[in-house]
């Protein structure tokens, strides 16, 4: 793992101020964030934490304005599209492979947190989903089971969205301001995602493994919602 982050950190450094603007273009980003969202392998929160950096160093309000609209509408989009072909699945005898995935990405025990948070708090329940390591599949879920119509459920997500854009491109505005070079920013920012998306699983692990907590995978008090890490037993959801 070192010898991939100093391969990362090389790359970076290559790269001329103009070429990693441009990897991280506007078109880009939308692309990636929306992609991320449908399919919970592409690390979005890094994505949008580095193009961050870039606006931030580019000294531009409007660039960190543009960073925030276009991440956070690709972001909505991107929810919509899969909770879209999920209640396809819910409405239909057969179900369908996006149902399926989603389904596999949930323990029970998450799944019935879920659903009890979501009787309670609904719009609160929808942006704390994303913002908490991958707890964004399992409201989701939930709101499929209860069968919530795809627009009441987007105007929750939009909020959502919103919080989770701005979260992460405070992030990259941190990352960004520690350092003169925006690789080095970049770089920062995307340590300080990995680290906010390790932490809470690694204090799940830490409390399961005290003698008389909840089992892993539980749903105790404080658990919060998530997805294991990785598929097959392991999985786990980018932010």
């Amino acid at each position: 793992m070192i010898d991939g982050i100093a391969r990362f950190v090389a790359v970076v450094r290559e790269l001329p101020s103009e070429s990693t603007q441009q990897a991280v273009g506007y078109p880009s980003l939308f692309l990636l964030v929306a992609l991320g969202a449908l399919l919970p392998v592409v690390p979005t929160g890094a994505i949008v934490s580095s193009a961050a950096v870039v606006a931030f160093h580019r000294a531009s309000p409007l660039s960190l304005l543009l960073v925030f609209l276009v991440a956070a509408s690709a972001a909505c989009l991107g929810d919509a599209a899969l909770y879209w072909l999920g209640r396809r699945g819910v409405h239909s005898d057969k179900g369908s492979r996006w149902l399926a995935a989603l389904e596999n990405r949930v323990t029970p025990e998450r799944l019935a947190h879920a659903r009890e948070r979501l009787d309670t708090h609904q719009v609160s329940v929808l942006v704390l989903s994303r913002l908490v390591p991958a707890g964004r599949i399992p409201v989701m879920l939930a709101c499929l089971l209860a069968e919530m119509p795809l627009r009441r459920f987007v105007r929750g997500d939009v909020a959502a969205c919103l919080a989770w854009a701005a979260t992460y491109q405070l992030i990259g505005i941190l990352g960004g301001s520690l350092f003169p070079e925006p690789w080095q920013g970049v770089v920062a920012a995307v340590v300080l995602t990995v680290l906010v998306s390790a932490v809470p699983a690694l204090w799940r692990r830490v409390r399961g493994a005290r003698p008389g907590a909840p089992a892993a995978g539980g749903a105790g008090p404080g658990s919060g919602t998530g997805v294991p890490e990785g598929p097959g037993g392991s999985r786990h959801e980018h932010p």
